[in-house]
């Protein structure tokens, strides 16, 4: 990964508070253009602006939210989502990546896209096995503070105290978010002796893979918060798992998350 230094930062900046279009400073700079509107949200951001504002109506900006459907797709886009901007597009697009089997995940992610983005279109996209549930935006550096250059796991990941909020208002929907991304239900089974007799027995399980620190602290706080027991597995991978198998614990699940279909 290249780390650019902060006198190019501060050269983008300068520029971009002058009216320079992210474009012309990416390609002047030499710096990724996605690098360029990041760099731009967060001056603004700091500086009290809201980003996005010439972008039809901002749900975040205006005060009208979706709490819930925004807990599931903010989990997510922590679990398989990225946002990219190409110099041949001036919106961002936001991409939630799903396996081609998940066609009931796949719905759930687009009409919970159209809640929290109702005024944007949402399309799917089919690289090679697999689909990208995608929408185009000005505001998703409003609504995905957690963007920034490189890999999720590179970089630190916080949520900001309005969406702690809403985390904490629809823990269930982050959970489910998270799970139905990075995460599975299955069928664990062994063989137990009953009455002389050696016998399969079935029970099922929740599994939660992630490579950040920062995104599993957030899984797990979650958990804790909603009375789930879990542990976390012994890995040599970087990869760390997370696993619900608990009898109560995995009824609460069931109930509130379910697998993916």
């Amino acid at each position: 990964m290249h780390f650019h230094g902060t006198d190019v930062r501060q050269k983008a900046l300068t520029q971009l508070r002058n009216g320079a279009r992210n474009a012309d400073v990416a390609r002047q700079l030499n710096v990724p253009l996605g690098t360029i509107s990041y760099w731009k949200h967060t001056d603004r951001a700091k500086r009290g602006e809201c980003p996005g504002r010439h972008d039809p109506r901002c749900t975040r900006c205006d005060g009208d939210l979706d709490g819930s459907a925004y807990a599931y797709l903010l989990g997510l886009y922590l679990g398989d989502g990225h946002i990219a901007q190409s110099r041949a597009m001036r919106s961002p697009s936001l991409s939630i990546t799903c396996t081609e089997s998940w066609l009931g995940l796949m719905d759930n992610c687009e009409a919970t896209m159209r809640i929290v983005f109702p005024n944007n279109s949402v399309c799917r996209v089919r690289p090679k096995g697999c689909w990208d549930v995608k929408l185009y935006s000005k505001h998703l550096w409003c609504l995905f503070p957690q963007h920034g250059p490189g890999m999720k796991h590179t970089r630190r990941i916080a949520l900001e105290p309005w969406q702690q909020a809403i985390v904490d208002e629809h823990p269930w929907q982050f959970v489910r978010g998270l799970i139905h991304s990075d995460g599975c239900r299955v069928t664990n089974w062994t063989t137990r002796v009953i009455a002389g007799e050696r016998k399969r027995y079935e029970y099922p399980r929740y599994f939660f893979t992630n490579t950040s620190a920062d995104i599993i602290r957030l899984f797990t706080d979650t958990l804790d918060r909603v009375g789930v027991e879990w542990k976390s597995l012994n890995q040599s991978r970087a990869a760390v798992t997370i696993s619900v198998a608990r009898k109560a614990s995995v009824a609460l699940m069931d109930l509130h998350v379910g697998p993916k279909y």
